[in-house]
């Protein structure tokens, strides 16, 4: 017998025919002798319909009410799949946030969770009860709803599971696994029979849509075993330990961590680059540029200053190059424009036409030439680099938005990534 927490999205919740397939998926495993705890996401599109109704009902709402009107979405949802489930016979309840209580702090909208009390959640699970647990939602110290931000369902499942000590966690998506990039960009690319926790952290900061950041982050604190699997398999699908996911696991379990060099190749259009001109040349001036950045809460990504010039005069000066997320834009341009006075720049330059290029790979340690390998592909398709950042198992480079799939497939064929035609 294991402990399984089981995650569906919105899209394996969307209408009530999904979500009967998903009760007849819960009761296979409950069959098959496990203790199940099922966390669920709001249906396709709700989120977005009752974000609009805050929106409309006033563009500066109170968060903590904001919270309040999107939590229902899964409150929904879970409800239902334990209808659902009680309907062919599984004994099932629904535990909301506030009930277990999943106990966040007060970041409402982004909350961050803090722990989650298990005492009843046992007991219900040792009884033969699945526990349908809303994704999404907490509760703060003062009793008030919280939500994790967008996607936080796959941070909730996470959690849970580290709460409960469960055997994995199988996250169900509408993708049936984890691939080498992205199969419609790159028909040949191959899924992934185990990728490590550091890998999927790096894919999916860089734009792998598959897992949130958060919950991978999470997995790989509190070592839970994730498994990426496709919730849209028939009726029929086997166990879920017998599909051919993906597993998120821990680089000790991974059979040969140095056989595969480059693990797999995410990109990001959601990418803005900002040049400041004409920075003065002195101590400071760096720190000046990016501490009003840091006070709005913008992440700030690539970064490179050019080599220092007379501006006027006996004065040196720079030119500053960085990238923020796109959505943070109009932001960071207010926060550079207020501190032009202290920073001194000329001229800012923005452009959105970017595309964030990575190559992902533990084996990167153990191997040289990764980085001269990806620059002399680019180079040789004509593919001009505008930026670049490392770490210790990741390379990424800024390119013109309109080569991105280009340089998506000459890369993935470059580092050997290819499956064998068919």
């Amino acid at each position: 017998m294991a402990r399984i927490v089981m995650k569906f999205g919105g899209t394996s919740m969307a209408g009530i025919e999904r979500i009967r397939s998903v009760a007849a998926r819960v009761k296979r495993e409950v069959e098959a002798g496990n203790e199940v705890a099922v966390v669920v996401s709001a249906m396709a599109g709700e989120t977005d319909r009752l974000v609009g109704f805050c929106r409309e009902a006033s563009p500066l709402y109170d968060p903590r009410e904001y919270d309040v009107v999107v939590a229902s979405g899964e409150q929904v949802t879970s409800g239902l799949l334990a209808i659902a489930l009680q309907a062919i016979g599984v004994k099932a309840r629904s535990w909301l946030g506030w009930q277990l209580p999943i106990n966040t702090d007060q970041a409402f909208a982004k909350a961050r969770i803090g722990g989650i009390e298990t005492e009843a959640l046992n007991v219900s699970l040792s009884a033969g009860e699945v526990a349908v647990i809303p994704g999404f939602q907490g509760v703060s110290e003062d009793g008030r709803i919280t939500t994790l931000g967008r996607g936080g369902s796959d941070t909730s499942a996470v959690a849970v599971a580290a709460a409960m000590k469960a055997d994995r966690c199988d996250i169900y998506t509408d993708v049936d696994g984890v691939y080498t990039t992205d199969p419609r960009i790159v028909p040949r690319a191959r899924k992934l029979r185990q990728v490590t926790y550091e890998e999927m952290l790096e894919l999916a900061s860089v734009g792998a849509k598959v897992l949130q950041t958060r919950s991978v982050g999470l997995a790989m604190k509190e070592q839970v075993r994730v498994q990426v699997l496709s919730s849209l398999t028939g009726d029929d699908a086997p166990a879920a330990d017998t599909l051919p996911g993906t597993m998120i696991v821990g680089e000790e379990e991974i059979e040969d961590v140095e056989r595969q060099l480059i693990t797999g190749i995410a990109h990001d259009k959601n990418e803005a680059k900002i040049t400041l001109t004409g920075v003065p040349d002195k101590p400071g001036s760096v720190a000046a540029i990016f501490a009003p950045l840091s006070a709005a809460n913008i992440n700030v990504d690539m970064i490179i200053q050019n080599i220092a010039h007379r501006s006027s005069g006996s004065t040196s000066a720079t030119d500053v190059t960085f990238t923020v997320p796109s959505s943070d834009l109009p932001r960071s341009i207010e926060a550079l424009n207020q501190a032009r006075a202290e920073i001194g720049f000329g001229e800012l330059i923005h452009d959105t036409r970017v595309a964030k290029i990575s190559v992902v790979g533990v084996g990167m340690r153990s191997h040289a030439g990764v980085a001269s390998t990806m620059f002399e592909t680019l180079g040789a398709r004509g593919i001009n680099i505008l930026a670049i950042s490392t770490s210790e198992i990741k390379v990424s480079v800024l390119i013109h938005e309109d080569e991105t799939e280009l340089a998506v497939r000459v890369l993935h064929t470059a580092y050997g990534l290819d499956a064998e035609a068919a």
